[in-house]
């Protein structure tokens, strides 16, 4: 509790100096983390909420009724509780806190490491647009950060969330295909990370649809084409479009345990 540890390195390059924030975990297995990055570390969860306004619960989702018993008679309304558990709802910790507390919902994602993180959340009902804008300006340097309904939120954990690993697994086969064909592992994994990167800022400069830019890479007769008719033979879109439901009925499964 505290401080996510995958968002803990982009402290460093952001606008929260690192002693003044405080990490709180059972043991010293993960505390270590923080300790390198400059930053204040407790075994006590009870301290970090007499000494922080923002408090952030990374916690695993089965944890976190017993976390919320243990704080709430400490958490004022001076507090922001920002809660990262997978599939714990807003209404679950409202009700587990004082009644006017204000709390936010968010899902970030392993690029936060590189300060190019997907992140999402959602505004509990006693939380403000005001304390929306802190939680962006305490993110914006781990990345995207984006305002959403609730009901997305488990959507993202399925395809920003899980779905990194996906791109892993795609990176991965795309660059032991180069390997396949004759080129280096280490030359081709750069070619591959490369044209991942690309890839996704021309989808997110140009705003035009993958589809259309999937077509602008297309000629008659082409390799690509001839490419992605292998991809359509193995099923690629509709294997993947699963692998987004099942993380997202995952994510939701977690939030009832």
């Amino acid at each position: 509790m505290g401080y996510p540890a995958h968002l803990a390195h982009s402290v460093n390059v952001g606008n929260v100096k690192p002693e003044k924030v405080i990490a709180s975990a059972p043991s010293n297995n993960n505390l270590y983390k923080f300790k390198e990055a400059g930053m204040q570390t407790t075994h006590c969860n009870t301290s970090v909420v007499e000494k922080c306004h923002v408090l952030f619960l990374s916690v695993k989702p089965s944890l976190m009724s017993s976390i919320l018993k243990e704080i709430s008679p400490f958490v004022t309304p001076a507090h922001l509780i920002v809660s990262i558990a997978a599939g714990v709802t807003i209404e679950t910790l409202e009700k587990l806190l004082p009644v006017g507390t204000k709390v936010l919902r968010m899902m970030p994602n392993l690029p936060c490491v590189v300060q190019q993180g997907t992140m999402v959340f959602c505004r509990g009902s006693n939380a403000k647009e005001q304390d929306g804008a802190v939680l962006k300006s305490l993110l914006s340097s781990c990345g995207l950060c984006e305002e959403i309904p609730e009901s997305y939120i488990d959507i993202h954990t399925g395809i920003s969330g899980s779905g990194v690993a996906y791109v892993y697994v795609f990176a991965a086969a795309l660059a032991e295909g180069g390997v396949r064909m004759g080129m280096p592992y280490e030359l081709s994994k750069k070619m591959v990370a490369q044209t991942l990167l690309g890839a996704a800022k021309m989808i997110l400069e140009t705003e035009d649809h993958p589809e259309k830019l999937k077509s602008d890479v297309c000629s008659p007769g082409g390799t690509t084409v001839q490419g992605l008719y292998e991809l359509e033979k193995g099923n690629l879109r509709c294997t993947v479009m699963n692998a987004v439901e099942a993380a997202t009925k995952r994510a939701r499964e977690l939030g009832k345990n």
